[in-house]
């Protein structure tokens, strides 16, 4: 027999049993639940049930004499995977067989092999899983890499569960950063980048905004003969921070900077050359069609290549402007007018999203809280242009004509933005997809003493860090394996440093900020990649040395504890899967991982296996070992970690 799910077996022998004794003691209880939880301690058993505290307030007695009775009239003929059943204080505690269950679950993982861990859903759907989306601007930077990471983690999870994933990365090419970076590309005529695009790109986009924010600020103090004196001091103040910035570039890219100073000096107001090409790219005139896309296509090039590296690929790559130019967003635009929901102001239009919420009773269906206000959403600008908002609803309509539900992978500073494109979908009358629109939200990344901003230039790319990592995963591998050739130090390196950044990003909660320090990331000792790739590594180099497969189990030669441990861990994988594939919880998949390397390497350092006392013993050791090279190895293919073999 082969299991999917051993311990969902076993907890399913558990509820049965205790639904025939409860029937069998208690005829006059018609229709109850049958909860069941992991005991504190694994005296208590495996399975608890407090089911007899709530049967004694309908039956008025005490808990403890009902768990007696339930004890009592349990047919110990159904027992297959249970031992036997207790009553311990009120509970009803389950105890399993443990060569029996340790039989089925060792036998599973070994012929389950790499499919081990993985219970199909019984309703499949279609997904898309969008994520990453970062501008076209600059380089992908370390702030912003939680977000891919955290995105393929959430597919590789939901396609293991059965669904149909796919990945969709969403161009936001339209709007005034998109023209900043084109205008000042064009100044420079358009030049061909002498190293990876998106950091050539970046450092364009970087120097661009400060010529251009430093040309606004200083013509806006030149125009303020009435302004206060509160209103100068401030636009001075700005001019002076912004001056140290361009000192800085100067300083780091002089050549690129007075290239740009020069061009772009050219211009009476470069600030309204910025604003004329935005509008003519929505507009879709071709000249500026054909700038912004050149320049963006350079940019997705290195995105591309940065993805490669951490093995990330994209199934569509989502045009924002194509929603523009195909009528999509203006046809939004059209039903949003004619649903009584949005309002002019100053020539600007607004949409109501207090409205929606209280014309059609949203407020539980959305969890808001009942002081809880949602402003208006700004759609169109008085110049006519469209807000990042206002055409992410033509999308996300066009996301739910190929699929059942939408998962958006985004921080959560942009939850209001999230909400009212949720509000703006009830208000369309697209209840079904609304209620099927998931906006993943994540906390930031922080570097303690390090402060990050895209437009100023202060950044770590994503590059940089993996660079680092493998840097310092080689220095780690070559002082730990000087044996090996420098052929596989560099390989394992690699893996290893990816991997170990990879981890870092998707093992905290998502509701808590990533406190990114090398200490952390790459420590060998416990809970990170590095830690549960050497064991993971262990194992195979134990079942090297072992040079057999036995062919038998001998289960019944695990009773130490540690032992028993061990197989209800690997026994609960699959249940780890699916509460993190239902609840979309990437974060548990590494915590288990980790615990399960805890587990292992406690075990490893207490109990011989190659040398264990009969052969008998030694067999059942090494099977138990291959089950957890196994089920560690599906456990880290689910966040994008590589499982080596040594290290």
């Amino acid at each position: 027999m082969v299991s999917v799910n051993p311990f969902a077996d076993f907890r399913c022998e558990c509820e049965t049993v205790l639904a025939q004794a409860v029937k069998h003691a208690f005829h006059e209880i018609e229709t109850v639940a049958f909860p069941l939880g992991k005991p504190p301690r694994p005296d208590y058993g495996q399975l608890a049930s407090p089911l007899c505290f709530e049967l004694a307030k309908k039956l008025k007695r005490k808990p403890a004499e009902l768990a007696v009775l339930v004890v009592q009239a349990t047919d110990k003929s159904h027992f297959n995977l249970i031992e036997k059943v207790e009553a311990v204080g009120g509970f009803v505690n389950f105890y399993v067989n443990f060569p029996k269950f340790s039989a089925l679950t060792l036998k599973s993982i070994k012929q389950l092999g790499k499919n081990y861990g993985f219970p199909k859903t019984d309703a499949p759907k279609k997904i898309i899983v969008e994520h990453t989306s970062v501008n076209p601007l600059h380089p992908i930077h370390i702030g912003q890499a939680r977000n891919p990471i955290l995105g393929d983690s959430l597919a590789r999870l939901l396609k293991l569960r059965g669904h149909n994933v796919s990945t969709h990365y969403y161009v936001d090419d339209v709007g005034r950063q998109s023209s900043v970076i084109a205008y000042g590309y064009a100044k420079l005529g358009k030049p061909k980048p002498d190293e990876k695009a998106d950091h050539f790109i970046g450092k364009i986009y970087t120097i661009t905004s400060c010529i251009v924010e430093l040309n606004r600020l200083k013509r806006q103090l030149e125009a303020a003969t009435d302004a206060s004196a509160n209103e100068v001091a401030k636009l001075n103040k700005d001019i002076a921070e912004w001056t140290g910035i361009a000192a800085e570039l100067e300083h780091k890219y002089p050549t690129l900077f007075n290239a740009l100073l020069e061009k772009i000096s050219a211009d009476t107001n470069p600030e309204e050359e910025i604003s004329k090409l935005n509008r003519a790219y929505e507009d879709g005139e071709p000249n500026a069609q054909k700038l912004i896309r050149e320049v963006s296509e350079l940019c997705l090039e290195g995105f591309r290549q940065t993805a490669k590296r951490v093995e990330i690929f994209y199934d569509s790559w989502d045009w924002e402007s194509d929603f523009v130019w195909s009528n999509q967003v203006s046809d939004v635009l059209s039903k949003l007018k004619s649903s009584g929901f949005v309002f002019s102001e100053e020539g600007v239009l607004e949409f109501d999203a207090a409205k929606v919420i209280q014309d059609l009773q949203l407020r539980a269906k959305l969890g808001l809280r009942e002081e809880q206000e949602v402003p208006p959403l700004t759609l169109v600008r008085a110049d006519g242009t469209t807000l990042y908002t206002t055409r992410d609803v033509a999308y996300t309509l066009w996301k739910f004509s190929k699929a059942e539900k939408v998962i958006n992978v985004i921080g959560m500073e942009q939850s209001l933005a999230q909400l009212q494109l949720k509000i703006a979908l009830y208000a369309l009358g697209f209840n079904k997809q609304a209620e099927n629109l998931v906006h993943f939200a994540y906390n930031l990344v922080t570097l303690p003493g390090y402060k990050m901003s895209s437009r100023r230039g202060h950044y770590i790319t994503f590059d940089e860090v993996l660079d680092e990592a493998i840097k310092r995963a080689y220095e780690e591998v070559s002082k730990r394996s000087p044996q090996l050739t420098e052929e596989e130090k560099q390989n394992i390196a690699r893996f290893v440093g990816i991997g170990a950044v990879r981890y870092a990003l998707v093992d905290v909660d998502t509701g808590k900020p990533v406190v990114f320090t090398w200490d952390r990331v790459l420590n060998f000792e416990t809970n990170s990649a590095p830690y549960v790739q050497y064991t993971h590594a262990r194992a195979c180099s134990i079942l090297r040395k072992a040079e057999r497969a036995p062919t038998k189990l001998f289960c019944e030669e695990l009773d130490e504890q540690l032992e028993h441990d061990l197989i209800l861990t690997l026994a609960s994988f699959p249940d780890v899967f699916i509460e993190a594939a239902e609840y979309l919880k990437p974060n548990i998949i590494a915590d288990y991982s980790n615990a399960l390397a805890d587990k292992f390497n406690t075990f490893y350092n207490a109990l011989p296996v190659l040398k264990a006392e009969t052969p008998e013993l030694c067999d059942a050791r090494i099977t138990l070992t291959e089950a957890i090279k196994i089920v560690l190895n599906n456990a880290l293919n689910l966040i994008g970690v590589v499982a080596p073999e040594k290290m």
